[in-house]
């Protein structure tokens, strides 16, 4: 599924919740979605944290397929930045 389809979803789940803070998920060659300001974008910018992680583990994650925390634990995903803007998003998911 292209990032497109992807961010449109969280665009969708997203709406009427707010997320303070900036967060890139990093799928490396297939591209980025960036959660900034009340919006989700895939044009990369720098933000307070960065998820980096597999396109298929981006869908698991935002499925409920995959929990953040053994994904980490497990090398999944590897977080770089602001831990606690991580766990925010953590919180939204739950």
């Amino acid at each position: 599924m292209p990032l497109t389809k992807i961010a449109d979803g969280i665009r969708t789940g997203l709406a009427g919740r707010s997320f303070d803070g900036s967060l890139k998920f990093d799928c490396g060659a297939d591209g980025v979605i960036i959660l900034a300001t009340g919006d989700v974008s895939t044009v990369d910018r720098d933000t307070d944290c960065a998820l980096h992680l597999s396109t298929e583990n981006l869908q698991k994650l935002l499925a409920g397929k995959l929990n953040p925390m053994t994904a980490v634990m497990l090398g999944k995903i590897r977080i770089t930045g602001d831990m606690p803007t991580a766990l925010k998003l953590a919180r939204l998911l739950g």
